[in-house]
């Protein structure tokens, strides 16, 4: 498994999101395992994002598609997306 962190700024969450909703699909046959959301405590409009994504290869081919590049101007996205690929080295709770 591969965890990708992207972050970006979109002009309207709500329309970001129900865009990010109706690209489900395209996500999930691409490779995506799982998602969380965040934004900043002052914007709403400033996102996080956290994936899981089955391979890095797999991810890499998705985040290169047309698809998204064109899913992604329609959602309102607002500024290139920087993007990184994480290795977890560990984990805790208490």
């Amino acid at each position: 498994m591969s965890q990708i962190l992207i972050r970006h700024k979109v002009n309207s969450y709500a329309e970001w999101k129900k865009a990010f909703d109706n690209f489900a699909g395209f996500r999930k046959s691409s490779g995506e395992k799982s998602y969380r959301i965040f934004h900043q405590a002052d914007n709403p409009n400033d996102l996080t994002l956290i994936f899981e994504w089955e391979s890095q290869s797999s991810a890499e081919t998705f985040l290169a598609s047309e698809e998204l590049k064109s899913a992604m101007q329609e959602a309102g996205v607002a500024e290139a997306p920087n993007v990184q690929f994480l290795v977890n080295i560990g984990e805790g709770s208490f």
